[in-house]
């Protein structure tokens, strides 16, 4: 356990030494609230869809909390390539302590970003229907960051550059964000749009967040949270895997 506590730690440092990061990492989630939040708002709401900033929130902090979490598990390929993975690898510990701790480490950076855009959302103008089930958009937000931090972790253990990252992210990442149903509803989508939402792991914690924020979603609250739980344990249970057979 302490070896999972020191690298979770040096995950905090490392993320808050950085101020530059931290205000960075606010930019694109702001420039979507504000450019697409007032840009497509009066065309949402003459459609009858209501509020498009109380519509969108949800889906810019599930965005920013997915691509923090992929980011803090691919700087796994930094570590490799400046030798502080060699020297954390010959630690007498069991390997799945060293990625337990770096995916905490990165979650709970996932987790922090989210909550700030949650802030700037409600600065925008976003605001929740009930508060008694912010306790359940919190856990949406942990678990997310939690496979997300996994999936980066996943990726990291099987590709050596970041060439290999910038082809997940432009490929893979991106086309899950924009096809979770974060900038636009999910109902009424042609057949392949529709089954490509429904195995897109974000697609649910975007609905989990939403329904408990705002109390809109396509699938029930109690569906959203098995879906991402068993998603984030088998990517957790992936990570582990995959990141004993990585070579420092």
């Amino acid at each position: 356990m302490k070896t999972i506590y020191i690298l979770w730690l040096r995950e905090q440092k490392k993320y808050f030494r950085a101020r530059s990061r931290i205000i960075g990492a606010l930019g694109q989630p702001l420039l979507f609230l504000l450019a697409f939040g007032f840009g497509f708002g009066a065309i949402f709401q003459q459609a009858g869809q209501g509020n498009y900033i109380d519509f969108l929130g949800p889906g810019i902090i599930m965005m920013t909390v997915c691509f923090t979490g992929v980011f803090s598990g691919i700087s796994l390929i930094w570590d490799r390539q400046f030798g502080f993975l060699k020297e954390t690898m010959v630690a007498p510990v069991p390997r799945w302590q060293i990625m337990l701790g770096k995916t905490l480490g990165g979650a709970t950076v996932a987790v922090f970003q989210g909550v700030v855009v949650f802030g700037l959302t409600m600065l925008i103008g976003f605001r929740p229907q009930s508060l008694i089930l912010l306790p359940v958009a919190l856990l949406f937000i942990v678990l997310i960051a939690i496979l997300f931090t996994s999936m980066g972790i996943c990726f990291a253990s099987t590709i050596t550059d970041m060439q290999g990252f910038q082809l997940i992210m432009n490929f893979l990442v991106q086309p899950i964000f924009f096809l979770s149903g974060a900038l636009f509803p999910l109902h009424g989508l042609p057949a392949v749009m529709e089954v490509i939402t429904r195995i897109n792991p974000l697609t649910y914690g975007v609905d989990g967040l939403r329904g408990a924020l705002i109390a809109v979603s396509k699938f029930s609250i109690a569906t959203d949270t098995l879906v991402v739980f068993v998603l984030a344990a088998f990517l957790l249970g992936l990570g582990s895997y995959l990141f004993e057979r990585i070579q420092a």
